[in-house]
């Protein structure tokens, strides 16, 4: 059964059986208002089952899910309409007034105010999927489900993908669902990140790192390793610096969201 709340997340007991097997059996999930969680776990484990049951697409499983009302899917194809332009599909299926204004006004946050009449076609992977993040955003959700939304995208592209998401959930506030296979994207992103296993959520790591972070913080490199032992990664320790690599040539990586229109500027993002 699912229920609307004001905010937030609650699901208790939830199972889906597909033929004879449970993907899920018995989940328990909590979300906190603007809390950001990453899910994590082997293929066919039922992440994308239970974003569906979040999203309300999938009501045949049983036990109680308690979500927001105002909910947003962004998926891993952007399912962007060919025949309708930009703007179009960003407010695709919401009416009242001033829908091309609310379009924009989306576009802006994503740095693709000069492509609101724009079709489709001639969009790049990256800017196709910021277009979909628009079209979550223009609908104001409580809840942004995530399916995997940079799986598709060159290393470059997603690294900016992932900072813009960053970007947008602080200034938005949404709770946010994130399904991923990359542990690095759900350590940089996320306040927790899940272990889905055996149709429950195994473990829970609670990610208490500050933002921006940095890929080699000795914290972030010990959650690394906790998680992939979690997901059964056998790790290897990384061969020291060569003197290939000069000492003074050593690099720091770090999360830092791009400026965006939010900031009062719509040239300085990087493209995606």
């Amino acid at each position: 059964m699912t229920t609307t709340v004001a905010q937030g997340v609650r699901v208790r007991g939830l199972r889906r059986v597909f033929g004879e097997r449970a993907v899920l059996d018995g989940v328990d999930l909590d979300i906190a208002p603007g809390e950001f969680v990453a899910l994590l776990g082997a293929s066919g484990s039922g992440k994308s089952t239970l974003l569906r049951a979040l999203a309300g697409l999938d009501g045949e499983g049983g036990g109680e899910i308690d979500v927001p009302g105002r909910r947003a899917v962004v998926y891993q194809e952007h399912r962007l309409l060919p025949w309708s332009r930009v703007w179009g599909n960003v407010v695709l299926g919401l009416r009242g007034r001033n829908l091309r204004e609310r379009a924009e006004a989306a576009l802006a946050e994503v740095g693709l105010t000069a492509r609101a009449d724009a079709w489709p076609l001639t969009l790049s992977g990256g800017e196709s999927q910021r277009v979909a993040l628009a079209r979550a955003l223009v609908r104001t959700p409580d809840l942004l489900l995530l399916d995997e939304p940079f799986g598709a995208l060159d290393a470059l592209t997603r690294l900016n993908a992932q900072a813009l998401v960053a970007d947008l959930w602080a200034e938005h506030r949404p709770a946010v669902l994130l399904v991923t296979h990359d542990v690095e994207e759900a350590l940089l992103l996320a306040d927790r990140a899940l272990l889905l296993a055996d149709g429950r959520i195994e473990r829970e790591y609670t990610v208490d790192l500050p933002r921006p972070r940095s890929l080699d913080d000795p914290g972030f490199i010990a959650l690394r390793r906790d998680l992939l032992d979690g997901l059964g990664v056998r790790t290897v320790l990384q061969p020291p610096p060569t003197a290939i690599q000069s000492t003074s040539s050593a690099r720091r990586t770090v999360l830092q969201p791009p400026p965006t229109a939010i900031q009062s500027t719509s040239s300085a993002r990087p493209t995606v």
